[in-house]
């Protein structure tokens, strides 16, 4: 098995090998791409991506608003954002919607395209709504007995309309909001390695991100 493996490699090779003048600027081009791709990943932090840690939805800071009201909600106890924000109902629902959101997520975020009022789309809108049901079933099974099942039409957030973010959503609404603070883009050894000291360097865990006067 692993030579018939080894036997296809070396025959892919063979076909997209470049002529022998062309291997040192191929070898040196694709260096630098998976370079990049490396301090892309870097950057971003991207492995973050697969846990739950509510920081992780401010890596871009643009959340910040929203993560400062989530952490002195009642919710911060009981609930991370992926808690409330992705599907919980089937393993490849829930990975497929947090891939597909995260990467709509992060395009509109690197390309400065977001609303000064963050809204979500009618998906996560459908998806809050469920996990709401979902963790707090008792509560709607007595709305649904009392009030008929017309109760159940509408979203819970149009009666618990500060739970748990507020009800300000501007980008603008929480200026002294305690954020965690970004980190320099190059990792530690590699200043180091370029002779620049530890350009990694120890970050301050908080930053106010009211600007300063």
């Amino acid at each position: 098995m692993m030579r018939t493996v080894i036997r296809g490699v070396l025959h892919v090779y063979s076909l997209v090998r470049p002529p022998e003048r062309w291997q040192a600027p191929v070898a040196v081009a694709l260096g630098v791409i998976a370079g990049i791709g490396l301090l892309v990943l870097h950057a971003s932090k991207a492995p973050s991506y697969l846990s739950d840690e509510p920081r992780v939805c401010i890596n871009c800071h643009i959340m910040v608003p929203q993560y400062a009201a989530w952490a002195h909600s009642s919710h911060e106890r009981v609930a991370t954002c992926n808690d409330c924000h992705v599907p919980h109902d089937s393993f490849v629902r829930h990975w497929a919607f947090k891939g597909t959101d995260g990467m709509r997520h992060s395009a509109i975020f690197t390309a400065r395209g977001e609303r000064q009022a963050i809204v979500m789309l009618e998906a996560g809108r459908e998806t809050v709504q469920g996990n709401c049901v979902r963790c707090h079933g008792r509560p709607v099974q007595e709305l649904a007995r009392h009030g008929g099942g017309a109760a159940l039409e509408r979203p819970c957030w149009d009666c618990h309309r500060s739970t748990p973010h507020g009800r300000v959503r501007s980008l603008s609404s929480a200026p002294l909001a305690r954020a965690p603070l970004l980190g320099r883009l190059m990792p530690g050894w590699a200043g180091k390695l370029l002779g620049g000291g530890a350009a990694g360097g120890a970050q301050q865990p908080y930053i106010i991100t009211e600007k300063n006067e």
